[in-house]
């Protein structure tokens, strides 16, 4: 029998500098990274062994990097997360890279704006 195994990070917050407009660059904004990746379970048993399974650490680090790097839409700082994600753990079959700027810079109160990056691996 296949067995799949789902590894997430939910809600991580992120200070950063993205945003189409001069000001939010400067200014910068709070940001909220959700991941979800699924894969085989790569051996028939884990042995609770970190090093045989996608480490939520890893995918915690992989956003801080990329969260540094200031890009003016978030479909391209999403992207660049599931880039990063997918080239460190290829045997990944699912991948969904969600991106929510808090408080947007609108008219009137809005919570979130938010994009989704999905890949399909397998």
């Amino acid at each position: 029998m296949k067995q799949m195994i789902k590894v997430g990070l939910y809600g991580a917050e992120f200070f950063a500098r993205h945003g189409y407009y001069h000001e939010e660059q400067i200014l910068g904004n709070y940001f909220t990274v959700t991941i979800e990746a699924t894969f085989d379970q790569q051996h028939p048993d884990l042995n609770d062994d970190l090093e045989r399974t996608l480490n939520y650490e890893h995918l915690h680090q992989i956003t801080g990097r990329q969260m540094k790097e200031v890009k003016q839409l978030l479909e391209s700082v999403a992207q660049g997360i599931a880039d990063e994600v997918m080239a460190q753990f290829p045997y990944i079959n699912n991948l969904a890279v969600e991106v929510k700027k808090l408080n947007p810079p609108l008219k009137g109160r809005v919570a979130a704006s938010g994009v989704t990056v999905y890949v399909n691996a397998g």
